[in-house]
This record gives C-alpha cells, sequence and structure tokens, in this order.
C-alpha cells in the first residue's frame, strides 16, 4: 500500500511517521485490497487543548474510507482514527463476502 503523509502547521516528524506506517501495515495484512493512504496531521486552534488532529483516507475497492480524530495528543489521534477505518473495512469486507 501507498502512504502519503503530510504535516499542516506543524514540523515533520520521523517518529508519528514510523509509527503510522506500522499500524498501516497491520491494516494492509488483514486487508490486503488496500491499494492508498492519504494522511494528514495538523494542529488546530482548539481552546480545549484537543488540536491534534489525524486524518486518514483510505483508496480501496469502491468509495473511499475516512476517518479523522483529535485528542490533546497525536498518537492517540492516530490510534483513534486507525480504530475507526478497522471498524468501516470489516463493514467493507464484510459486503464482499456476500457477493
Amino acid at each position: 500500500m501507498e502512504v502519503h503523509v503530510q504535516y499542516q502547521k506543524m514540523m515533520t516528524s520521523e517518529s508519528l511517521t514510523q509509527l503510522l506506517k506500522k499500524k498501516l501495515e497491520g491494516l494492509e495484512t488483514k486487508y490486503s485490497w488496500l491499494i492508498k493512504a492519504n494522511v494528514l496531521f495538523k494542529t488546530e486552534n482548539d481552546k480545549s487543548g484537543e488540536g491534534k488532529v489525524c486524518e486518514i483516507e483510505l483508496s480501496a475497492p469502491g468509495p473511499r474510507i475516512f476517518a479523522k480524530s483529535s485528542s490533546d495528543d497525536f498518537e492517540k489521534s492516530m490510534a483513534n482514527t486507525i480504530e475507526d477505518l478497522r471498524k468501516q473495512l470489516e463493514k467493507r469486507q464484510a459486503t464482499f463476502a456476500t457477493h
């Protein structure tokens, strides 16, 4: 799977990119039909302190799969986003099995 990572309004982080790729490899192992992942890490002005945002869009057969979450830490945001994607991928795979 091809992975594109962008950082907006923040410095790039090699360790965050490596962690992301490791987690996405886990998804790719289970769902071999994934084509590409577009990932955006950004900081937003949020008064509650939860301005660390992770957005992931997966290209796969059928409509694209998208998830976004924000928290006070990029690792938490990434974990939440990937968990949301995992749920969507399970639903998508179930539709493949019925056809």
